[in-house]
């Protein structure tokens, strides 16, 4: 398939600045891939498609406070900075992203804090936008990334063009996440309530949590024309034995494996057995899932709605088909659902 037969017009009032009131009230599309029926539901309906010994896969990854703003020496001109991912511990190193990036080269020196009392300097240049900084700090590891945490911000995506608020802090986070590493949250989870756990829990549905740090390329534009050109950034994943056999229990019992997000069905596809079963995986995936593509592991998949052209609305076009997908969108335009990291679900069964 090419990039342009995922193109489509998305009205900017339908970009959701802000989550839902209550995170298991955001609307929730479901569509059956069997007959093509599309429902309009409330996100907290998910509990009835399933049933017990049926088992969800989410991911537990925890956002950290990733934009921090520092000053260039001598110029005083404010930069932002991206952490992207730590490269060494003992050293401090950091791979991030620099805007304006025209202003920064190696050797420049950054000053964070109104007490610039945390300092990095740029020690080499990865891309037009990447950098290596090396943070200078005296202190413990420990007080190192509290102060990073003191000084970041959560980092909503650039499409939602308000300043961050208080409530971002929770609200841009699942309430499961517990493995800090990823600089965007896993959004189909996030409409996961503590009520709604609950509720799923009496009824016996199960979880299995993976590990996937959702990195920045999950935003990065897809720009060749042909699919099988574009690369994807790999990012970090952890599938424990534990995960891998409650998921494989559920297979053998014909019970139903649900990946809540693209980011698990990624990083559970990245990890298959000759016998389409799930097996143990510690490391790192960049796995591209684009049409055509024979899924093996979940019946059912919990996502967001996605931008036009995004890899991420290219693994929902290979999960529920091409056609239906582009339907169930304008049928999601039409009936004004909410779009991207703060927006609306999709249940497809």
């Amino acid at each position: 398939m090419k990039l342009s037969e995922f193109n489509f017009e998305l009205p900017e009032e339908l970009i959701a600045e802000y989550p839902s009131k209550n995170r298991d009230e955001a609307r929730l599309m479901v569509v059956h891939r069997d007959t093509g029926k599309i429902e309009h539901k409330l996100f907290k309906d998910v509990i009835d498609y399933f049933d017990e010994g049926d088992v969800m896969i989410r991911n537990n990854t925890k956002v950290f406070p990733a934009r921090m703003y520092g000053n260039k020496e001598k110029t005083g001109a404010k930069i932002e900075v991206f952490l992207l991912r730590e490269l060494n511990r003992e050293s401090l190193l950091w791979d991030v992203l620099v805007d304006p990036a025209r202003k920064i080269r190696i050797g420049n020196k950054l000053y964070f804090g109104e007490d610039e009392s945390l300092v990095a300097e740029v020690i080499d240049n990865t891309t037009s936008r990447g950098r290596t900084l090396r943070f200078l700090f005296d202190g413990t590891y420990e007080e190192f990334k509290a102060k990073i945490t003191e000084l970041g911000e959560t980092p909503l995506p650039k499409y939602i063009k308000r300043e961050v608020e208080e409530e971002d802090e929770e609200r841009y986070q699942t309430i499961y996440a517990s493995e800090e590493g990823a600089v965007a949250a896993p959004t189909a989870g996030l409409h996961f309530s503590k009520n709604l756990l609950k509720r799923l829990e009496i009824k016996g549905i199960d979880f299995a949590e993976i590990t996937l740090h959702v990195g920045l390329g999950t935003f990065r534009p897809v720009e060749v024309e042909d699919l099988t050109k574009h690369k994807m950034d790999s990012e970090q994943v952890t599938i424990t034995q534990k995960c891998a056999d409650k998921v494989n229990e559920a297979k053998k019992n014909k019970k139903k494996v649900i990946a809540i997000g693209t980011t698990s069905m990624r990083a559970i596809e990245s990890s298959v057995s000759t016998e389409s079963l799930l097996k143990p995986f510690d490391g790192w995936t960049n796995k591209f899932i684009f049409p055509p593509y024979e899924f093996s592991i979940a019946d059912a998949m919990i996502t967001n709605l996605h931008t036009p052209s995004s890899t991420l609305l290219m693994m929902v076009s290979a999960y529920m088909g091409h056609e239906l997908m582009m339907e169930a969108y304008q049928e999601a335009i039409k009936e004004k659902y909410k779009f991207y990291s703060y927006g609306d679900a999709m249940l497809i069964l």
